[in-house]
């Protein structure tokens, strides 16, 4: 399950989305998740879908891996649905055993709740995580933020710690991974006993991941402090973001996204 986990990966690429400006791709990102809790019916959930299987196509990242993102999240998206069917109610009733009680609402409900899910983790992995790097990631963030700035707000160390944090997921992982490894080969049991057991068993994993993380945020620090670092006073970018008129297109094709569900949510309501 560990491996399954992508938050935080890069996968270099030439298509258009990798070579979209990042700042340009977290607006995008925004203005898509607007797009998505805009949507309110089946033909504007159903519109988004294949807007994201076109990015999906367009960015080249494998099918494989947009599934290994969304497993993880499973049992949310599971919890979701059951709370969305069970809760909702309605006037076309389907099922009624004893306690049990469920209204076509409430199914529908649960569908487009768990579209709605799986269309927000999709989208914004593949238009932002997987296709921009981390050092990308930061001058974005840095330079949306800018004008913070003004009111002494430490901009650049702000975004150089997102990026840091989420280059690292991936690391962590890679560590928890090798460590449940290292304990089932000494004999832990990780998968029986009651849920008190499974508990105190997480505990030889935490201290040494916990020690490891430490380490490497030290190893870390004393890396950039050789290269005195300093903060972002001072610092110029060898590579200075620049809109293009494929970055100005981006931003009107999701304003369109938007207003497209819009429409269709008022005239195609289902």
């Amino acid at each position: 399950m560990l491996k399954d986990v992508t938050l935080g990966q890069f996968f270099p690429g030439k298509s258009i989305l990798h070579r979209l400006d990042p700042r340009i791709k977290i607006i995008s990102v925004i203005l898509f998740i607007v797009a998505v809790f805009t949507a309110s019916s089946a033909v504007s959930y159903a519109f988004l879908v294949l807007l994201i299987g076109l990015m999906v196509a367009i960015s080249g990242i494998s099918i494989k891996t947009i599934l290994k993102s969304i497993k993880p999240l499973l049992i949310i998206i599971i919890f979701t649905a059951i709370t969305n069917i069970f809760w909702t109610t309605g006037d076309n009733l389907l099922v009624k055993w004893k306690f049990i009680t469920i209204y076509a609402e409430g199914v529908r409900a649960a569908i487009l709740m768990v579209t709605r899910l799986i269309t927000l983790i999709t989208g914004t992995f593949v238009l932002l995580t997987y296709t921009t790097s981390p050092m990308a990631l930061t001058d974005a963030i840095e330079r949306l933020t800018s004008p913070l700035k003004k009111l002494h707000v430490p901009t650049h160390e702000f975004a150089m710690m997102m990026t840091i944090a989420l280059r690292f997921i991936p690391t962590l992982i890679e560590e928890t991974d090798k460590i449940i490894s290292a304990q089932k080969s000494r004999g832990a049991d990780f998968e029986t006993g009651s849920l008190l057991k499974r508990a105190k068993a997480i505990v030889p994993i935490l201290i040494p991941l916990f020690i490891s993380a430490f380490r490497r945020a030290d190893e870390l620090a004393s890396a950039m402090e050789c290269r005195l670092y300093h903060g972002g006073d001072g610092r110029t970018k060898m590579k200075v973001l620049k809109l293009k008129f494929l970055d100005l297109a981006a931003v009107l094709f999701f304003i369109a996204v938007i207003a497209a569900v819009i429409v269709i949510n008022k005239f195609l309501y289902y």
